[in-house]
């Protein structure tokens, strides 16, 4: 089945995580995706070797794109890279702020000598403003926004496991680029764009900016418990594993009394509304701890299952990486294939297959052909 985007240029300053993950998002849709690198290569490509010597980061995130080795500084090869650019459709980069439109590449210019053209710059902190000039990688913008202020247990602060600053950013690029490919479809003019790690992730922190704005006080750090209802949380059962569960209403609270709580407690006032159980979470959590700690993981879970509760198990990667639910597709790297999860959008049941992860400049000889820069 041809891609949605099947016939769509795109070309890639990238490096890293944000601007990588979106333009993997266009290849798999289709797009042919140019991923312009230094003679170095892209720098994600060193971040590990735990895939038989390649980067997990640079084979999750660079599958489908075509590998060109330039050096733009060089007056040929920013030659090459501006015939790329006049028959691309979008051109996506990630440099430091000005860097682009110092080597002659900038959003603005670029536009006007190509009005079809959709750009789309992916800064730290966005192309003006104090900061503007920051190194911005992932753990330093989740502590910058307050997301590491409000993540971890009530001890300590903690960082989001994954970069989630990066992947948020890149989201929202790829979201922007179709939008902008739509209207360009309706007015036949690209977009400039420009995206930054920082926006995404305070996007993010709304629900948190406003209780601080309007509540006086942000949500405190719960750990894996949740800040606004109760019980939501984990919970230790008899032979050592934890459990979750969530109740978002009280027809829930009420089920789930019924089912696991001590009797009356169910048609207790103390815990008749969601805003009562917070206010007084350390009997609700102690209520339900108690009675889950009786009980092993299996029927805890069984039982939870059966009186409608939300659950889960708070599981290892280990864990996920055998979960019945997990489903896997296979890419093919330089030293061979590579299990990865599948793509998490299905188009009428059929899930995209996953495209090759080049090798450093494997396709700088055919582009430079291509495009008359043998």
């Amino acid at each position: 089945m041809a891609g949605a985007l099947s016939g769509v240029l795109v070309v890639a300053l990238e490096q890293a995580v944000a601007a990588p993950l979106c333009t993997a998002r266009l290849a798999a849709a289709g797009a042919r995706v140019i991923k312009i690198e230094r003679a170095e290569g892209d720098f994600a490509r060193g971040y590990d070797a735990v895939v038989a010597g390649e980067s997990a980061y640079f084979v999750w995130l660079n599958q489908g794109k075509e590998s060109l080795v330039l050096d733009i500084k060089q007056p040929d090869d920013a030659a090459l890279l501006a015939r790329l650019l006049a028959r691309a459709d979008v051109f996506v980069q990630n440099l430091a702020p000005g860097a682009a439109a110092r080597a002659g590449f900038g959003a603005a210019a670029l536009r006007a000598r190509h009005p079809r053209l959709i750009t789309c710059d992916i800064t730290g902190y966005g192309a003006d403003g104090p900061y503007r000039d920051m190194k911005a990688y992932d753990l330093l913008i989740q502590c910058e926004t307050g997301l590491a202020a409000i993540t971890g247990a009530p001890e300590a602060a903690g960082r989001v496991g994954v970069s989630v600053a990066d992947i948020a950013c890149g989201m929202n690029a790829h979201a922007a680029i179709l939008e902008a490919l739509i209207a360009r479809g309706q007015t036949g003019v690209g977009r400039g764009l420009a995206v930054s790690l920082f926006d995404a992730i305070a996007d993010w922190m709304t629900v948190p900016l406003l209780h601080h704005d309007h509540g006086g006080q942000a949500p405190a750090r719960v750990g894996l418990a949740h800040p606004s209802i109760a019980p939501y949380g984990a919970f230790a059962t008899a032979d050592g594993r934890q459990v979750v569960l969530a109740v978002q209403n009280e027809r829930e609270w009420r089920s789930l009394a019924l089912a696991l709580l001590p009797a009356g407690v169910a048609d207790d006032p103390r815990f008749a509304a969601n805003p009562l159980r917070v206010a007084d979470r350390a009997a609700v959590d102690g209520l339900v701890a108690t009675a889950l700690a009786a009980l092993d993981s299996a029927t805890a879970l069984a039982l939870l299952k059966t009186a409608g509760i939300a659950h889960g198990a708070v599981n290892e990667v280990a864990d996920l990486a055998q979960h019945p639910q997990l489903r896997r597709a296979v890419a093919l790297a330089e030293h061979g294939p590579v299990s990865l999860p599948a793509a998490p959008v299905q188009v009428a049941g059929v899930v995209p297959a996953p495209g090759r992860v080049p090798a450093l400049g494997a396709h700088s000889a055919a582009i430079r052909a291509e495009f008359g820069g043998a």
